[in-house]
């Protein structure tokens, strides 16, 4: 139910936000932690961030625009890989951002950065590997995304780290494990 709410009021404060950001640009999405968010510790349960960051990725479609442009042609975006890694703890009644930003494309994926950060002070990272579906069925390909989304104005070239991650977790085949 939480989820449901911040995603409500998420698209409520695009529809009200005068500021369009680009697809290129980072967006600052803002929460505050709230009691269905901890876990026994007293702490943001791990998933939770995980759920986040759906809404971060969400926030900069939406606010750039590119959320009616997949929308209108029948893609949708599905997470095919993701790490984090927590640097520090987030409780109850701390507010924070989540900063995210368009990392690079290869020949099968789209790569985010997201950032949680609290006063200035980075609290977790992710990197996620994003791919475009076709609701008929099929996989989008880095090129169409880059042609909807009107070109990019930057070099889209992976990290090298991510990169290698990004190798690393591939999954091939339907072999031995």
């Amino acid at each position: 139910m939480n989820l449901t709410f911040r995603l409500l009021l998420l698209t409520l404060r695009v529809r009200l936000s005068p500021r369009r950001l680009s697809l290129w640009d980072e967006s600052r999405t803002p929460f505050r932690v709230t009691l269905t968010d901890l876990d026994p510790l007293r702490h943001v349960n791990n998933g939770k961030y995980l759920s986040l960051l759906d809404l971060g990725r969400l926030d900069l479609m939406l606010r750039s625009g590119f959320w009616q442009v997949v929308g209108a042609r029948g893609w949708y975006p599905v997470v095919a890989a993701q790490t984090i890694t927590y640097k520090r703890s987030l409780t109850l009644g701390q507010r924070f951002e989540l900063r995210s930003r368009v990392l690079g494309v290869d020949e099968r994926a789209v790569y985010m950065e997201q950032t949680f950060v609290r006063r200035g002070d980075v609290v977790a990272r992710a990197v996620v590997q994003a791919r475009f579906l076709r609701r008929t069925g099929g996989t989008v390909q880095p090129d169409e995304l880059l042609a909807a989304a009107g070109g990019a104005p930057r070099d889209l070239t992976l990290p090298d780290r991510v990169r290698a991650w990004a190798d690393a977790v591939r999954v091939t085949g339907a072999g031995r494990a």
